[in-house]
């Protein structure tokens, strides 16, 4: 789509005061995807050369923001840990063409925030970190589950950029497990589900995204039993957290939630 009120496209690279109608572009799969009427200049990051996916000496993956869907699939396939295919369950879960794959980007996904944001789902149950950055060039860390907090809403400020998601080398060995559900075959996500099982200390973590307007992870020491696990999920997601589209009704979500979170507990506990 034509975005007919911007007048000027500026290069990251360069510094420049950010001003009112200003937006990052990554991909532009979404930007280009309506109407932005208030939109006036983009700030261009595909000339960043920042490296898609990187290995640190502590086993930690840092996911730059402008990484592609297709280039995190092509690296997962390479990685030698026990989560690696929760990285194509997830980008498997966007159903999208290979044309969306080589545009769309990591850090587009989680700046979106919407509820079936599978690049969230993915980097909420690795307990990944989000790298932001100021306009001043001050930075700050923030948890990927508390990074969203809502349907649409997420923790950055205005001029504010994500950099990367760091995910940490303890959850790339979990065990993993995941669900997902829709209305339609090649329909959004209404419900999705990760179960990771920490093969050290054996606690296990739930991640549900898509059901619900925001992540909800929870943390269990050793896993629980069924009673315990719903009576945490009914105390983590209020009432009125049950997201509501076109997608699934409320209900449904609950429904399919409680019965995926059972699912992922006794497949990676037996």
């Amino acid at each position: 789509m034509d975005l007919n009120t911007v007048t000027e496209t500026r290069d990251a690279r360069d510094p420049a005061p950010w001003r009112p109608g200003d937006a990052w572009l990554g991909g532009g799969t979404y930007l280009f995807s309506e109407p932005q009427p208030h939109l006036r200049r983009l700030v261009d990051l595909s000339r960043t050369g920042w490296t898609p996916v990187e290995t640190h000496r502590d086993g930690s993956l840092e996911i730059a923001a402008t990484c592609t869907i297709a280039q995190l699939s092509r690296f997962a396939k390479t990685l030698d840990a026990r989560a690696a295919p929760l990285f194509e369950q997830c980008c498997r879960a966007f159903l999208a063409s290979f044309k969306i794959w080589n545009m769309a980007t990591v850090g587009g996904n989680l700046c979106n925030a919407l509820p079936a944001g599978p690049m969230i789902s993915l980097a909420a149950a690795l307990d990944g970190e989000c790298l932001l950055q100021a306009q001043d060039g001050v930075r700050r860390r923030v948890e990927v589950a508390d990074f969203i907090t809502g349907a649409g809403r997420k923790d950055l400020a205005e001029g504010e950029l994500l950099r990367s998601v760091t995910l940490p080398a303890p959850a790339l060995s979990c065990r993993t497990a995941f669900r997902q559900a829709s209305l339609y075959g090649l329909g959004r996500s209404g419900v999705l589900v990760i179960g990771a099982l920490d093969p050290v200390d054996g606690s296990l973590a739930i991640t549900v995204t898509a059901s619900t307007v925001r992540p909800v992870r929870l943390w269990f020491a050793l896993p629980p039993g069924a009673d315990a696990l719903r009576t945490a999920l009914g105390s983590a997601v209020a009432d009125d957290e049950w997201f509501d589209d076109i997608h699934g009704l409320p209900e449904w979500r609950r429904h399919m939630t409680y019965r995926y979170a059972e699912e992922i507990r006794q497949e990676v506990t037996r």
